[in-house]
């Protein structure tokens, strides 16, 4: 696991040529996956445009570089539609309000954790009553561009920091150990896997709550996709599809429709 502090700024090193290529420059998030899906990076030659590497092709993260194959997994954003599609939409996460389905504020973001393996969102840290606490991602409902939605009962599941989290760095400088090479090999199914399986659950759960949420309100302003298009006309009494249409269109339009409706 890595915060999101530890890998801007990190060289990239190419394995091929044995060379360094560039520097994540900043992280693009997807907000419908809740994951990392491309770093930008920061080269030599400004002329070129921005590039990014999307995340797939990354090998490894460790302490003192990103490697890739070479420099081939380096791309021109343009070139990637999805990618460019995402870094428009500015999801930076740190200094995002963080608010409960039923209105509470419960704080601001300082940080995120990122399984380094593929990706994946795996927490946020953010300060309650003066302690850094991390809300496991599988509480949130929508990252939006200024607002991040969790669950109602999101403070039960905050994890307070301790020096436990930097165990797993530790873990992995004694590969030489024949005793302890086997352990990451053990845990990373539990991690991973199971912790994807449960946040994938919680958002069909919380995809079928929204429905019953706001299924037959009246809708009180004009809702646009992002690409400006009118996705729901002010009037509409909503229907399911009417909804699932707004939760496709992305977090932002799903929490602008959510502010907006009547009985």
């Amino acid at each position: 696991m890595k915060k999101s502090t530890e890998i801007i700024n990190l060289p990239i090193i190419s394995i091929t040529e044995g060379v360094e290529i560039g520097q994540v420059k900043s992280i693009i998030i997807n907000p419908d996956k809740f994951s990392v899906d491309f770093l930008t990076t920061q080269q030599e030659d400004w002329q070129i445009g921005v590039k990014a590497i999307p995340f797939k092709k990354v090998i490894g993260v460790g302490e003192y570089a990103v490697t890739v194959e070479n420099d081939s997994a380096i791309m021109d954003l343009s070139e990637i539609p999805i990618a460019n599609e995402l870094f428009n939409k500015k999801i930076s996460l740190i200094g995002s309000r963080v608010m409960t389905r039923k209105g509470e504020l419960l704080g601001e973001i300082s940080e995120y954790h990122v399984n380094d393996d593929n990706g994946d969102l795996v927490g946020l840290s953010l300060k309650v009553k003066g302690e850094e606490v991390i809300l496991p991602i599988t509480e949130v409902i929508t990252l939006g561009k200024q607002m991040v939605i969790v669950s109602e009962h999101a403070k039960d599941s905050f994890v307070i920091v301790t020096d436990d989290l930097e165990s797993i760095p530790v873990k992995e400088e004694a590969p030489s150990k024949s005793v302890v090479e086997p352990e990451p090999v053990v845990e990373q199914p539990i991690i991973s896997p199971a912790v994807k399986e449960e946040a994938e659950q919680k958002v069909n759960y919380l995809k079928d709550k929204q429905i019953q949420l706001l299924i037959n309100k009246n809708v009180m302003k004009d809702i646009y996709n992002q690409q400006g298009e009118l996705l729901i006309k002010k009037g509409t009494i909503l229907t399911e599809k009417d909804i699932t249409s707004a939760q496709g269109a992305g977090p932002t339009v799903f929490v602008e429709l959510s502010m907006n409706v009547s009985e």
